[in-house]
């Protein structure tokens, strides 16, 4: 069965990097997958979500960093170098590589789960863009298998990173926030019976 699913992970990889090869991705994947071009935009998201979206907005944007360290240390601090699973640039032949080869181990992808860890804060606490977010980070996951660094499945296993990461830091601070305004409400401008005036 396991090599069933590798054997089906190549093919996938095979058809998305070669079959599914044209022009006009040749020239834009390359782009899409360098993830300092992105730095820009999600430097003027933090600062738009944070200065002028409110408190949900500063939420989103210091979560969406917490969330991302947590997803990309995750994986390439801890699973890459357990799973040791080689990467489709250093394994196979005749790959189309459009970009550097990368490091050695490839599963799960730190590119997948930094960026869905980042899309799913952002649909947590802005949901209204929603689809605006997780079209970036799908696009730019499969990127790096069209150009040829990682299979599907690393990349499937980086977005479930991702998405268990945000999921798990939202849900933190949802219920400490919920136990802090039980315990300490007039940290939260909240009376208690103690605090209200005799009748």
């Amino acid at each position: 069965m396991f090599e069933f699913l590798i054997g089906m992970d190549k093919s996938l990889f095979w058809f998305i990097n070669t079959t599914l090869a044209n022009p006009v991705f040749d020239k834009v994947m390359p782009f899409v997958t360098e993830r300092n071009h992105w730095f820009l935009l999600y430097l003027y998201l933090f600062f738009f979500f944070f200065m002028k979206l409110g408190r949900n907005g500063r939420i989103a944007a210091i979560l969406a960093i917490l969330a991302v360290a947590l997803a990309d240390q995750t994986t390439s601090s801890l699973l890459k170098p357990l799973v040791e699973r080689l990467r489709p640039s250093h394994e196979l032949e005749g790959v189309r590589l459009l970009v550097g080869k990368g490091g050695k181990f490839g599963f799960p992808s730190s590119h997948a789960a930094n960026f869905f860890a980042a899309a799913i804060v952002f649909t947590i606490y802005l949901p209204r863009y929603k689809w605006l977010y997780l079209s970036i980070a799908f696009v730019v996951a499969y990127s790096r298998i069209y150009v040829g660094v990682h299979y599907p499945a690393d990349i499937i296993a980086g977005a479930l990173i991702g998405l268990i990461s945000a999921y798990l830091l939202s849900r933190l601070l949802f219920y400490t926030e919920k136990n802090l305004k039980k315990y300490y409400p007039l940290a939260f401008g909240k009376k208690t019976d103690k605090d209200r005036p005799m009748a």
